[in-house]
């Protein structure tokens, strides 16, 4: 079996294992007190902390602990908009910012807050110029993930941060995908982190707030932890997530280059070795394990579980899955393909075995699903003079995209074929399947009998 998955959680590091056991024998005690185990207690969580404010940049009494990444982001956010709403209520975000960045911002503006929400191009980029444009005279606070957690791309921090410095506005950075691999850029003022995102245990988030930086937490809470995050501190797993971000950092340069070349051949053979697929994501600026494509005419949920049969443990930010309905918001925001989603993201030690295996796999496992809904699947056509129209109401992705794909030959160039669904994916699914075969997309509007008519011309 290979694990092809650490962007959503990395298995627990060797050191992490050793500093967790460890600490369960000598972080027991209330780091508070001042008694021998309390005094022993604190010193662990002292050097914890030294450790992970090294790794992020920032001083110790800048760096709070949390239960979690989430936490940490909303209690960031919650505490930036309280320190400075004197300035305003006014938040910037990204469209492709980690849910619970989009969630906060909900909450926000549910709250009476406004939010300016900053599209990327279809490479998953936010253009740091239209990020600086957002920002006004009552904006409170930004928001910008150091790199995108379903396709990889590295987003421009240090210019977004010039700007927003220039403007007086505090950056949130979320940096959970990218910590393993270093420092973020500079110019943050707030900035948060995961430690199971990079072999640490699940259970503590990382919270740095600048010296400087407006802040006012937001709810009861405590002396502990800068009053950021209440509670009694889970010691062992803080001591274990500090020893296990150094063990990560220390073979990161070599990892990175390392993995880097694995999926630069990912990228290569996938779109060689699979017919109508498209890779997405940066091609260069992009975390070093991490690679999604899209394959046409798939169900996404059957695609994930043959590849699960076949021994490899991977993403998807697919609309067709079990999960959920709708397709991937960071999907959705770059204007890609949604089907057949695949998220590919390396963990450290991953050899070329393991891809060779992977790649031998994937076409056939591809193949395999797209023949069983070739075979399952009529499409019902009726015609319309010269046109045709595809009743696909009621079938979910990737079914309107391949009922639209076996009927477009039958119409002349020029013609048009007209897609009827009540599918959420089909609206970024069919002009996607545009772009990739060279067809044009006419729009869409809709439709009398229910759901939404997809007006596809050919071209070629």
């Amino acid at each position: 079996m290979s694990y092809f998955d650490v962007a959503s959680s990395a298995p627990l590091h060797p050191v992490a294992k050793q500093a967790l056991v460890a600490a369960l024998d000598e972080g027991w005690a209330d780091p508070a007190r001042l008694y021998r185990e309390g005094r022993r207690a604190r010193l662990l969580l002292d050097a914890a902390r030294e450790t992970a404010a090294e790794a992020v940049g920032c001083r110790a009494d800048e760096l709070s602990f949390t239960p979690s990444g989430t936490v940490a982001l909303h209690r960031g956010i919650a505490g930036a908009l309280a320190g400075r709403r004197r300035a305003g209520r006014h938040l910037v975000v990204s469209e492709v910012e980690h849910s619970a960045v989009l969630h906060a911002a909900e909450s926000h503006e549910a709250a009476g807050g406004t939010v300016t929400r900053v599209g990327v191009d279809r490479l998953g980029r936010v253009a740091a110029a239209e990020f600086a444009g957002a920002l006004r005279e009552d904006t409170a606070l930004a928001c910008l993930q150091s790199a995108n957690h379903e396709v990889g791309t590295v987003q421009p921090v240090a210019e977004v941060a010039a700007a927003c410095a220039e403007h007086g506005v505090p950056l949130l950075v979320d940096a959970a995908q990218s910590m393993a691999w270093g420092r973020p850029d500079a110019g943050w003022s707030l900035l948060t982190a995961s430690a199971h995102k990079w072999g640490g245990p699940p259970g503590v988030g990382l919270l740095a707030v600048r010296k400087g930086t407006r802040f006012a937490p937001v709810g009861p809470s405590d002396e502990r932890e800068s009053g950021r995050s209440p509670g009694f501190e889970n010691l062992p797993a803080i001591v274990a997530a500090a020893a296990s971000l150094r063990a990560v950092r220390a073979e990161a340069d070599a990892e990175a280059v390392r993995l880097g070349a694995l999926v630069d051949r990912i990228r290569h053979e996938v779109a060689r070795l699979v017919p109508d697929a498209e890779v997405v994501g940066h091609p260069s600026a992009r975390l070093p394990h991490l690679v999604t494509f899209s394959c046409l005419y798939v169900d996404g949920e059957a695609l994930l579980h043959e590849l699960d049969r076949t021994g490899y443990s991977v993403s998807s930010g697919s609309s067709c899955t079990s999960s959920t309905l709708t397709p991937s918001h960071v999907l959705k925001a770059m204007g890609v393909l949604s089907e057949g989603n695949v998220r590919v993201s390396l963990p450290m030690g991953t050899t070329d075995e393991d891809v060779d295996r992977f790649l031998a796999v994937l076409p056939e496992t591809v193949a395999s699903v797209r023949a069983r809904l070739g075979v399952d699947v009529t499409p019902a056509v009726t015609p319309s003079g010269p046109d045709l129209v595809v009743d696909a109401l009621g079938k979910r992705c990737p079914i309107p995209v391949i009922e639209l794909a076996k009927v477009i030959g039958d119409v002349p160039v020029g013609g048009t074929v007209s897609v009827l669904s009540d599918d959420e994916a089909a609206k970024l699914d069919i002009p996607a399947w545009c772009d990739m075969r060279n067809q044009e997309y006419a729009g869409a509007s809709p439709n009398p009998g229910g759901g939404t008519s997809y007006l596809v011309r050919r071209k070629t």
